[in-house]
């Protein structure tokens, strides 16, 4: 199946929207890419990247012949955007998403597209720390795992169109539950987010305190090496998009972090027993787990 569409519209031309806007004017898989945006700034800039070849502040105004929508706003908006302007959408018309949660917000996009439009579900698990079009780049998605999410509700030919869209992105697609894919992302993105971000807030507690030889601040970051830089990577992700992504999947990343909580006290008992066995045999099986990603 060849996917080609006369104009796609993409509301929200940030780092994953406007890698996309890229892809689809590059390969010649849309004939016209139109941007929706809140910054004038970043709408101009995405024109200058080819991210999109025109663009509206006025999301209604850029929906006219519109054949695929991609939704690449925080998904707390997609609700508000759906009721904004999808009564504007032709028969027919695909609206697709990129967000990092699903579950209940797949149902609730369903229910709020018109008759004849069809939603489809989409999560491309790809990024970077640093967001916006200006990092955007035609191969972010080369090799990257999409996830699509259908329902009972899913018309059959637009799962076939987004699957083949990423697929011309040169993602790997994969179908999943809307709630299993919640469960999923909870425990590999939602929660080591969340540890980044606790650990470095822990640091700058610990930067804040006094040394105990000369009473000057210990400037711990001067110090960190390659570790550090590893393992918090992630926490310089977008505050905005992170809030909203935790509040969606509040009971998933709950009982996670409760599991996390859980090890963390494992190693905390065993550095008070002074227990080098158990230390070590919890440090392989960790160092095995590791050993298992791809």
């Amino acid at each position: 199946m060849t996917v080609h569409f006369k104009q796609v519209t993409i509301v929200g031309v940030g780092l994953i929207g406007g890698s996309m806007g890229m892809i689809l004017k590059g390969q010649g898989l849309a004939d016209r890419v139109v941007g929706v945006g809140r910054s004038l700034g970043n709408l101009d800039l995405a024109v200058e990247r080819g991210a999109i070849d025109a663009y509206e502040r006025d999301p209604k105004a850029a929906m006219p012949g519109t054949e695929l929508v991609i939704l690449a706003t925080p998904v707390e908006s997609f609700a508000g955007h759906l009721k904004e302007w999808g009564h504007v959408l032709e028969p027919g018309t695909i609206v697709s998403d990129v967000g990092s949660i699903k579950g209940s917000l797949v149902e609730q996009a369903e229910s709020l597209v018109p008759a004849g439009v069809h939603f489809v579900g989409a999560h491309p698990i790809a990024g970077k720390e640093t967001s916006g079009v200006g990092v955007g780049s035609v191969d972010l998605f080369t090799g990257a795992l999409c996830l699509v999410t259908p329902t009972a509700n899913t018309d059959p030919r637009a799962l076939l169109t987004v699957q083949h869209v990423w697929e011309a992105m040169g993602a790997v697609v994969r179908s999943i539950d809307p709630f299993v894919h919640d469960w999923i992302l909870g425990a590999v993105s939602h929660l080591p987010h969340l540890a980044a971000f606790a650990l470095m807030n822990a640091l700058t507690d610990l930067e804040q305190q006094t040394d105990a030889g000369n009473n000057d601040r210990c400037s711990l970051l001067e110090y960190s090496g390659g570790g550090l830089r590893d393992t918090t990577r992630i926490a310089a992700a977008s505050p905005e998009i992170w809030r909203t992504i935790f509040l969606g999947n509040p009971d998933n990343l709950l009982t996670m972090i409760e599991t996390l909580e859980k090890h963390l006290q494992r190693f905390k008992a065993l550095i008070q027993a002074k227990d080098g066995p158990g230390l070590e045999r919890e440090i392989a099986k960790a160092r095995e787990a590791r050993q298992r990603l791809k």
